[in-house]
């Protein structure tokens, strides 16, 4: 990597996302970082809405905008896609749904190049339009909802396991290989894996501010951790082994609730198991959420549960898919070695 002004590949998947992506682009085309040392890619995985023709209309208007097509329409297939097409020295891994400062590209080059590490990021800082997000916001900042994880918190800075999004050198990816096209969630935990076991290292820095929108209803909300809990369970069974404990919390909990159930249905220990749990949630609901105001902490109260139950059942049922059909090399192949 040029240690002046490297070139920057912003790396950009979406689909159907017409509500959210000029405002998105935009923001991202007006980054403090220069100009003619950007180049913009957006993997677009078919979408049906009229996302394709803003982003048509938007790379006519900006050179470094260009649209490429991704069949497979999942994340990871989208940015290995980007991949291939990249000119850039540093990738820049983004979402649609974020607001990013307008110096975060540059403060990522400029933390790659200070640390010396081959992935920088910021955490994942939360914001809300709505009750039920600031709701979520604030369920975000218990340890039962993020599981203790150094990205969830601003605070945070120094070597970690994973940071949000993240900003590689291109030249980690080329040792490592990319991200795992067949990886439904949990695509950068799982690269990031791989980097930290080929002797990677990622930074974590509060210089960097990115800003997300949660889902903005329980029933989408729980959709979303199960899938993180399923895509959770596959980098396990995968590499044999997680980086840190705490994605297997909410499996371990959901597991032990059953098992209380089964084996002990006649006794009220399941009862007051159940008891623990609702105390120790409702807690945290007071503890994070009050400052909101009582109706806060009750939304608080429901969403703490939907999150771990549904992360924990995920879990287990990615633990049953992938078990019976694994979907990656066989177990032969190095951990680090390059997917097609």
């Amino acid at each position: 990597m040029s240690a002046s002004t490297p070139l920057v590949t912003i790396a950009m998947p979406c689909l159907n996302e017409a509500a959210f992506i000029e405002a998105c682009l935009r923001s991202v085309a007006n980054q403090t970082y220069p100009r003619h040392r950007t180049e913009i890619l957006v993997a677009d995985g078919g979408s049906t809405d009229s996302t394709r023709g803003i982003l048509e209309r938007l790379a006519r208007e900006d050179a470094r905008i260009r649209l490429i097509d991704n069949p497979d329409r999942i994340q990871a297939a989208g940015l290995n896609r980007i991949l291939q097409e990249a000119r850039g020295d540093v990738i820049v891994r983004m979402d649609v749904h974020c607001e990013y400062a307008p110096d975060y590209v540059a403060k990522c080059v400029e933390l790659l190049d200070r640390t010396g590490a081959d992935n920088v990021g910021g955490a994942q800082r939360c914001q809300s339009r709505t009750s039920f997000e600031k709701a979520v916001c604030a369920a975000l900042h218990s340890p039962l909802g993020v599981g203790g994880a150094a990205y969830r918190s601003p605070d945070n800075e120094g070597f970690v396991d994973t940071v949000f999004l993240g900003a590689y050198r291109r030249s980690a990816l080329s040792r490592i290989g990319a991200w795992d096209p067949r990886a439904i969630t949990n695509e950068d935990a799982e690269l990031n894996q791989r980097l930290v076991d080929a002797g990677g290292r990622i930074y974590l820095s509060r210089e960097i501010v990115v800003r997300y929108v949660p889902r903005g209803s329980l029933s989408a909300l729980g959709r979303q951790y199960y899938r993180y809990g399923r895509g959770r369970a596959r980098t396990l069974l995968k590499h044999r082994r997680l980086l840190a404990i705490r994605p297997a919390l909410p499996f371990l909990g959901v597991l032990t609730g059953l098992g209380l159930v089964v084996a002990l249905p006649w006794t009220s220990t399941p009862l007051y198991a159940a008891g623990l749990a609702g105390l120790a949630f409702a807690s945290e609901a007071v503890r994070v959420g009050f400052s909101g105001g009582p109706a806060c902490a009750a939304r608080v109260l429901a969403i703490l549960p939907t999150i771990v139950v549904s992360h924990g059942m995920g879990f287990g049922a990615g633990l049953l898919r992938y078990l019976l059909t694994p979907d990656w090399p066989d177990a032969n192949r190095p951990a680090g070695t390059a997917q097609a």
